[in-house]
């Protein structure tokens, strides 16, 4: 709650010089305010409306492809190019070429790899690596923009580059193309590692406590999204549908306690302060821990144990206190697109318990790494079956493979 006053955001050299000066990550001041203004409108009730029958579409066109695939698939790498696929296809709506798509990933992959590397840009080093891959996909992000613009000029604004674009003019600011790549940079950045990291996770949970996605199955079935055989229901979703389903959000929640995908953050002390007892010096360098506040805060009871219950309405662990549940940070630097995620996690497991059957591949379940974001340290081999719930086949995907609709 200190931000801008107290202290101020710190990001290693790396990664500031790496995402570039221009993002809301790397702004402070003012300059943030005004730059958080101007990207909260891609999050808003109306956008995340607009985006979710795509990102269904996405879910449900990469569950048919794990479904098909003869062998066990690392969970954790194909959820990377599902969230990546997401964030170009979703919400920037550029329409690049699957080849070139696949090329423009392995080379954000490089550019991700590196972000927290060393600041030293000698050749051969890590740094350096990132900044190729950063000029690399700076240029192919330049070229899917400009193309963008020429075919959506006089068309309604349908995703995030449409509307950050309309929106800058709305604050009294036309972006540049330096700000639209740099932009449209962090929106894939902020997309991608994190959320494929939560997915992960997700799947690993109902995997280890099928009591829960039996549950979550009855709810699902409740609402008419799933028949009583046991057959997925047709057509879209809705927010207001997902926001009804009440034991969803508790698995989401427990996801997001128990497997937050970020540590937490580094702060600069700008002033010094006292902090229950004790003087935070001016020019200290601060770190605030997402994972020691969910293990140590009070109102959690058995915090070890995977438990969405404790978030239902009986319950209610998270209500007590304001800051023992923080996945998304707090303060003035909460993070921007946490309605975003939380409603893709929701797709994902709506779709996961109502078309998918899956198993794990392995004889024990992999150790958790937390660097660079928490994932399982062999990825998650997990065969898929192309079954609903009730072991029926699927019916073949009949007309609107993604690539052709969005």
């Amino acid at each position: 709650m200190g931000e801008h006053h107290l202290v101020s955001t710190e990001w290693p050299r790396s990664t500031r010089m790496l995402l570039g000066p221009n993002t809301v990550a790397n702004s402070i001041g003012d300059i943030h305010r005004n730059k958080r203004k101007v990207f909260s409108k891609i999050f808003s009730h109306e956008a995340l409306e607009s985006y979710l029958p795509k990102i269904q579409l996405v879910i449900q066109d990469t569950l048919r492809a794990w479904s098909s695939h003869p062998e066990a698939i690392n969970v954790y790498q194909e959820a990377q190019k599902l969230t990546f696929r997401m964030a170009i296809r979703v919400l920037l709506g550029f329409s690049i070429p699957e080849e070139d798509l696949g090329h423009l990933f392995e080379v954000y992959q490089q550019f991700v790899e590196n972000v927290f590397s060393l600041p030293v840009d000698l050749p051969f080093s890590g740094y350096r690596r990132g900044i190729q891959a950063r000029q690399t996909l700076q240029k192919g992000l330049e070229k899917a923009i400009r193309e963008k613009l020429q075919c959506t000029q006089g068309k309604d604004y349908s995703d995030a580059l449409d509307i950050l674009i309309e929106s800058s003019k709305e604050h009294g600011k036309e972006m540049t193309m330096q700000e639209l790549k740099d932009g449209t940079l962090e929106l894939i950045f902020a997309a991608y590692a994190t959320t494929a990291s939560a997915s992960t996770s997700l799947i690993m949970q109902l995997l280890k406590h099928p009591a829960v996605l039996e549950k979550l199955r009855e709810e699902l079935r409740a609402h008419g999204l799933l028949h009583s055989g046991g057959c997925a229901c047709e057509g879209t979703l809705h927010l207001d549908t997902l926001s009804g389903l009440h034991y969803l959000d508790c698995v989401i929640k427990e996801v997001m306690r128990l497997f937050t995908p970020i540590s937490g953050g580094y702060r600069t002390v700008l002033q010094t302060f006292e902090l229950d007892g004790f003087q935070i010096p001016k020019g200290w360098s601060v770190m605030y821990s997402i994972r020691d506040t969910h293990d140590t805060a009070p109102v959690f009871k058995d915090v070890n144990v995977f438990d969405p219950d404790r978030f239902g309405q009986a319950r209610s662990e998270d209500k007590d206190g304001r800051f023992h549940y923080l996945p998304f940070g707090g303060g003035v630097r909460t993070c921007l697109g946490k309605h975003l995620a939380k409603l893709f996690l929701k797709v994902l497991a709506v779709e996961l318990a109502s078309t998918s059957r899956f198993e794990l591949a392995t004889r024990t379940f992999p150790r958790i790494t937390l660097v660079p974001v928490l994932h399982p340290v062999d990825g998650l081999s997990v065969k898929f079956f192309g079954l609903d719930s009730n072991q029926n086949k699927i019916l073949p995907e009949t007309e609107a493979m993604l690539s052709a609709t969005v």
